[in-house]
């Protein structure tokens, strides 16, 4: 069993969202223990202070290390081996490729920050991953946690009913997903496309690597850069030029 440890100030934030859908069904199936942890009750003195005014003098608050380095700690009692991950807008940017090397862990740490951030000791004693989201900023890092961990379950193995389905999501080869159809074949006027109603796998199976090629071409050109296309790929992706020129 996975086990991954929230370190928050704010723990109604993430409590709902952990008990719903996939992340919710992979700790039913006991696939995965995740523990949301109020690092204000590792606080030392009497008031639970958690924040200070930053040293040098600007406006805003900076949590305090203590609280912090005492919860990871604690979680570290369980698997000293953990990685432990501070979201923050100055991490690396989340891909997929990030996302496969996080879920073959065995233990993540999330810290989510607040204010102006964490003191700088956090980073350079506890944190071995800093993590974006994207080039903008949250009020606190709960959000992106909740965002890490849903693209994380869904890549362990036997969270999903097929193990096929997350293979086929965007990104996970390096490119975006082919277009989706369900019934009916034909809703006001818009008809599915008629190969995939023709019993031919083969052709099926060409045209949806097609279409996603399509897809990353137009919307994402810059990802085909870094794909690893194949022979096949690279044939279709001429075709696709040839048609839309």
């Amino acid at each position: 069993m996975k086990r991954y440890d929230i370190l928050t100030l704010f723990p109604e934030i993430v409590l709902a969202p952990l008990r719903e859908s996939i992340v919710g069904r992979a700790q039913e199936k006991g696939l995965l223990d995740i523990r949301v942890v109020n690092f204000r009750e590792y606080a030392q003195d009497k008031h639970r202070i958690v924040d200070d005014l930053p040293f040098g003098g600007e406006p805003g608050m900076v949590l305090k290390p203590e609280p912090i380095f005492a919860a990871v700690r604690d979680c570290f009692r369980e698997g000293p081996n953990a990685r432990v991950i501070l979201m923050s807008p100055a991490g690396q940017l989340f891909d997929q490729e990030m996302a496969k090397a996080l879920a073959a862990e065995e233990h993540l740490i999330f810290i989510c920050g607040r204010y102006k951030g964490v003191d700088e000791r956090v980073r350079e004693a506890l944190v071995t991953d800093e993590i974006s989201i994207g080039d903008y900023v949250l009020s606190g890092g709960e959000i992106p946690a909740l965002v890490l961990i849903e693209a994380l379950v869904r890549l362990i193995p036997g969270v999903l009913g097929d193990e096929d389905s997350a293979r086929g999501d965007s990104f996970y080869e390096g490119i975006l997903d082919h277009p989706h159809y369900t019934r009916p074949a034909v809703f006001e006027g818009m008809e599915v496309p008629p190969i995939l109603i023709s019993g031919h796998h083969g052709q099926i199976r060409r045209w949806r690597r097609k279409e996603a090629l399509r897809r990353t071409q137009k919307r994402r050109p810059d990802l085909l850069r870094e794909a690893a296309l194949n022979e096949e790929d690279k044939a279709l992706l001429k075709e696709i030029e040839r048609e839309e020129n």
